[in-house]
């Protein structure tokens, strides 16, 4: 174990420090702690709401028709930006099954 030691006025604008962070969060958790938290969906998830291939889903990802976030290589979407292309996969499907292909 090391021992580090630092002066008292150091030490104190640590504290001081730590004590902004603490009330700062505090303040935006009392802000933001009666919203509803939003609960992400997968690759999965997405692929069976829209009824699409994961090859589809890519594509949807690539061309910015869909919006996304990735942590540790997993990709995720909020459900509202899922629910809003919605109608435009739908209309894909529709000119698909025209054509006969399906998406």
């Amino acid at each position: 174990m090391e021992i580090i030691n630092i002066e008292s006025e150091t030490f104190e604008a640590m504290l001081s420090t730590v004590a902004n962070v603490e009330k700062r969060m505090e303040h935006l958790c009392r802000q933001h702690g009666g919203r509803e938290s939003t609960q992400w969906m997968d690759n999965q998830d997405v692929c069976i709401l829209l009824n699409i291939s994961p090859r589809t889903l890519q594509t949807l990802r690539d061309n910015g028709t869909l919006a996304y976030s990735q942590i540790s290589h997993k990709t995720y979407y909020k459900p509202e930006d899922v629910q809003k292309i919605l109608p435009a996969v739908e209309e894909k499907r529709k000119q698909a099954k025209y054509k006969g292909k399906q998406i």
